[in-house]
């Protein structure tokens, strides 16, 4: 019976090294630089901005902050900054940090909800944090480019969204417009008479844990519905197990910029 002794011995090593690697994977620093270039984008200007979306648990690293400075206009929060549990203090570091890039916006996530709402609220208050709860934010470019940051209240994704038309009523006509929704599901839900061209979200965390290629989500990264890029990010933090496999923790520095003329 020794040889079955040793195969256990052995499948429990594989198993313990498989563990240790999807921990350190899941603690990753990773910052992907990507260019989006649209044939109506308003502006010669070139606009950047620093994504990030579930955070949870994570203190986000010094070194994907340092290595976008000073090459972002501002920061998207997708949801899901922290979840319950996690220290305030903690919070407010890494706000603090994201501060340090521009001004900063967010959007509920679910987790967030599961929070100390008001403490929540109170904190972003004192950081400047502008939330986007069904509402949106005008940029001017140097140029005379107006680009419509719009950012929608979290919901089930089973369930339809009533935030989609409230923030429409609030968004404006004729601009170049980018939704903020947590949930990537809201694809399903845009009609082309918004004329949302970028949609922005996370929450599915590219599945997190993917074997043999296959999870229950899709893996982040573009994918369109209807003339409408939608954009979703694996996440920078992890839901249950602090483990990934298949999905590594990304944040993005997203250039916007005109598609030039063939």
């Amino acid at each position: 019976m020794m040889w079955v002794f040793l195969i256990a011995v052995m499948l429990a090593l594989v198993f313990a090294a498989l563990l240790a690697y999807m921990y350190k994977l899941a603690k990753n620093d990773s910052l992907n630089e990507v260019v989006l270039t649209f044939e109506d984008f308003p502006s010669s200007d070139r606009i950047s901005l620093f994504f990030i979306s579930d955070v949870h648990r994570r203190i986000i690293g010094d070194t994907l902050v340092d290595a976008a400075s000073g090459k972002v206009d501002f920061v998207l929060i997708s949801g899901d900054l922290t979840e319950k549990g996690v220290p305030i203090e903690r919070v407010r570091e890494n706000l603090q940090k994201l501060k340090g890039l521009g001004p900063v916006y967010f959007i509920w996530g679910n987790n967030d909800y599961e929070s100390d709402v008001r403490e929540l609220d109170a904190l972003f208050v004192e950081l400047g944090v502008k939330v986007l709860a069904d509402e949106g934010v005008i940029f001017e470019t140097s140029d005379g480019g107006i680009i419509n940051l719009l950012g929608i209240d979290y919901y089930e994704p089973e369930e339809r969204s009533d935030g989609l038309m409230r923030v429409m009523e609030e968004s404006i006509e004729g601009t170049f417009k980018i939704l903020a929704s947590h949930t990537p599901s809201i694809d399903v839900e845009l009609r082309r008479e918004d004329e949302i061209r970028l949609v922005l979200s996370g929450h599915t965390h590219g599945g997190q844990i993917r074997l043999f290629g296959l999870g229950p989500y899709r893996l982040g990264g573009i994918h369109y519905a209807g003339d409408t890029v939608v954009f979703t990010s694996n996440g920078y933090g992890t839901s249950g197990l602090p483990l990934r496999l298949g999905a590594k923790p990304e944040v993005h520095i997203i250039h916007l910029s005109r598609a030039p003329i063939e």
